[in-house]
């Protein structure tokens, strides 16, 4: 079925902007309950120890404060099995709050106090005394250099590196030759909002809990099984997130500690973190990479070899695909990666905005730009010589793969056959200029989706499934495929989301919700749109009868057949001629296992950029940045554009500012708060593009979209790193690129 009355591919605004911008969206620490108390947590002020003695008297007595739980008071609970995991848990046991007297990481929650008014619970909290032990705590991943290992299962999507050929054999026969380390420090997601939960304890007994959380259902499942609760008693809602790039996949411990508080106290309970606190629950690891490769005399790479080293907790083993992009992304028969991780006196890391691909990519594409340097050519002729066809990972063709249509938009756009090959070869006045390339690949994934349409009998249409929105335009592009799917005008129809009474949905990330959920919403919607000829089809005189349902289309409110357009029926006609009052029909989607098999499915991508770098000051200017991306189908241009254009921000960020710094003395990240963990803000951004090349993929979905949240982050880093080279002359390797490594 298809419709004329096109909506995928425009770009309308977000639906749901005007209430983002009116303040009618209503986020989780927001919405007003009866009876509602509030919670301040305590966390620890060491890394490593034991809390001999919690000291909750004097608290307790200040009139207002309604109890202070720790370990010494929390009741048992259901969730005794230490194998235990949520959706997106890697391995080991996961974090308990207020379990027992152990400390495991510096700011770990080892007391909630509860009041009647958040300025209580804070100023309780405060005075709170409690007695620890401390013991000698590791958190420097630079003295486990020589102390890591190869990790076991890994987390859900984890691949562990794949070899191939003899990487040692092709580096001998290299002429050219390159062996470098990269490394960038912990990164923090530091979304706007805080995470925060409110919950609505019902006279019945039955929560309504408003989570910040990039998936409902999981948070659902996570609170069934610790505290013993059916999914009736524990509805999850979340309409609106204000950033989470990946903090949000996992329940985080406000979510327990809410829910706990409100059980107790047969009360309301909201919580809200800290700033500071946010820095308390994972993280991008801090990570050590060594890239080694070499080219014959044309420039071919005859061996690569690529390593990596990043922390991890010492009750989960986190991983990442950090390494693998290297096997894919260039052609090369000799390949050798190895994956370490390393156990620290810190909380788990957590996947963030491309996880395992920023961190890979950045060492991969500076290394590349080493490597064409070397080998005297290019760095876009270089990648253009080793561009790969296939995917060698896995001895499989890609779906779909237009990277040498974006290198060639890229080089037009941005006009780089006008780039001297020679560093310090432009100035202008005291700025040095520099031109820098870079790329990526992400994966184009899909999860299992379900998702619900109703009709009624004015026309209007409802379709509802539990995703997440966090700031991606999920609300809209749903909108426009359920839209055009009914041949509807999108002002007729509503997307509802973020609630566990919902169609069950996957955890938003991975960028996989468009290609999901819109697979769902657009099966859906072709059920209910099955319903709607049959009935059309038992009106009197029906121009459609007999019609099969490929032989019709839905078109500006109406069903016709596709060969005669004037032989029609309008579809409200349909609807209130049938006497129902709505007519509803659900589906499902998920990703066909036969062209798994057969198919590699990723989103590339390309990025150029000019820096200008005082030559006596060493500050870094991103003067211009031009990103092209091929993800197949684009269902939004707007919301598209504001996705890459998000991710090019952050990889300056990256590049140049990002970085959150440990005091290893007391094993505590030092930067916990917005003035001194360094973003971009206005006046640090310029000139930004960001090109589409058109990309149809039959194979990867339904759709044939592709997610491009995470891969609009990809080579930026890199190609910052690359252009300062160009500026200047000097060679940096470690993020971020502050300016005395300049001086």
């Amino acid at each position: 079925m298809s419709s004329t009355t096109n909506h995928v591919g425009k770009a309308p605004s977000r639906v749901e902007g005007p209430a983002k911008v009116t303040g009618a969206a209503k986020y989780s620490a927001e919405f007003n309950v009866p009876d509602l108390v509030y919670g301040y947590v305590v966390s620890s002020p060491i890394a490593k120890g034991k809390i001999l003695k919690i000291h909750a008297d004097k608290v307790l007595a200040i009139p207002g404060v309604l109890q202070v739980f720790s370990h010494e008071n929390v009741p048992g609970l259901a969730w005794f099995d230490k194998s235990y995991k949520d959706d997106v848990a890697p391995g080991g046991s996961p974090f308990r709050p207020l379990h027992d007297d152990e400390v495991k990481f510096s700011m770990q929650p080892v007391a909630l106090v509860v009041a009647d008014t958040f300025e209580l619970a804070r100023y309780a909290a405060s005075i709170l005394d409690i007695e620890y032990k401390e013991s000698t705590h590791e958190t420097d991943i630079e003295a486990k250099r020589d102390d890591g290992h190869e990790p076991g299962k890994g987390k859900t999507g984890y691949k562990p590196p794949v070899r191939r050929g003899n990487a040692n054999k092709g580096l001998a026969k290299a002429e050219q030759h390159i062996k470098q380390e990269y490394i960038h420090g912990a990164q923090h997601h530091n979304p706007m909002e805080l995470f925060g939960a409110t919950v609505h304890y019902h006279p019945n007994g039955k929560l309504t809990i408003y989570d910040k959380t990039q998936g409902v259902y999981n948070c659902q499942q996570y609170v069934t099984k610790v505290f013993g609760l059916s999914k009736e008693q524990a509805r999850v809602v979340n309409l609106y997130m204000g950033g989470g790039f990946g903090a949000g996949l996992r329940p985080q411990y406000e979510l327990f500690l809410s829910v706990l508080a409100a059980l107790e106290l047969k009360r309301s309970v909201r919580l809200s973190l800290t700033r500071q606190q946010m820095f308390s629950f994972g993280h991008r690891p801090h990570t050590l990479q060594t890239v080694e490769m070499g080219t014959g005399p044309d420039g071919a790479l005859l061996g690569l070899k690529h390593s990596a080293l990043h922390e991890t907790s010492r009750f989960e083993e986190y991983t990442e695909n950090v390494v693998n992009w290297s096997g894919m992304l260039y052609k090369c028969p000799d390949v050798h990666l190895n994956y370490q991780v390393a156990a620290l006196d810190v909380y788990t890391p957590l996947d963030m905005r491309a996880p395992g691909a920023a961190t890979g990519s950045f060492a991969l594409e500076v290394a590349m730009d080493e490597m064409a340097y070397a080998a005297g050519l290019d760095p876009l002729e270089f990648r253009r010589r080793n561009y790969a066809e296939e995917d060698q990972n896995e001895n499989k063709p890609f779906s779909s793969k237009k990277l040498r249509e974006a290198y060639d938009e890229g080089a037009r756009r941005f006009g780089w056959d006008k780039r001297p090959m020679a560093p310090r070869a432009t100035k202008e006045g005291n700025m040095l200029v520099g031109w820098g390339v870079a790329g990526g690949v992400w994966d184009a994934s899909m999860q299992k989706a379900a998702a619900k349409a109703t009709i009624t009998a004015d026309g209007k249409l409802t379709v509802s499934s539990a995703a997440g929105e966090n700031g991606t335009g999920t609300y809209t592009i749903m909108t426009q495929i359920a839209a055009e799917t009914l041949g509807l005008p999108m002002e007729a129809v509503t997307f509802k989301l973020g609630d566990t009474t919902l169609p069950e949905a996957p955890v938003q990330g991975g960028s996989w919700t468009a290609a999901s959920v819109g697979s769902a919403v657009k099966s859906t919607c072709e059920a209910l749109g099955e319903k709607l000829l049959k009935l059309a089809q038992k009106l009197g005189d029906s121009p459609l009868k007999g019609a099969k349902f490929e032989d019709v289309e839905f078109v500006n409110g109406q069903i016709r057949l596709r060969q005669d357009h004037d032989q029609a029926v309008v579809l409200r006609d349909v609807l209130q001629t049938s006497g129902e009052r709505e007519i509803e029909a659900d589906s499902s989607a998920m990703p066909n296992p036969l062209t798994m098999q057969k198919y590699s499915m990723h989103s590339h991508n390309v990025v150029f950029v000019e820096v200008k770098v005082d030559e006596e000051l060493g500050t870094v200017h991103v003067s211009r940045v031009l990103n092209v991306v091929a993800a197949g189908r684009i269902l939004n241009q707007k919301t598209a554009r504001s996705q890459v254009l998000g991710s090019i921000v952050w990889g300056i960020s990256m590049a140049l500012m990002e970085e959150t710094v440990m005091d290893h003395r007391f094993g505590r990240y030092m930067n916990h708060n917005y003035a001194e963990y360094h973003v971009p803000v206005n006046a640090d951004i310029r000139d930004i593009e960001v090109v589409f090349v058109e990309e149809e993929d039959p194979h990867v979905n339904p759709l044939g979209v592709k997610g491009i949240g995470e891969v609009g982050l990809l080579g930026v880093a890199a190609a910052i790193t690359n252009a300062v080279y160009h500026a200047t002359g000097k060679r940096v390797r470690q993020l971020p690129i502050y300016l005395d490594k300049l001086l």
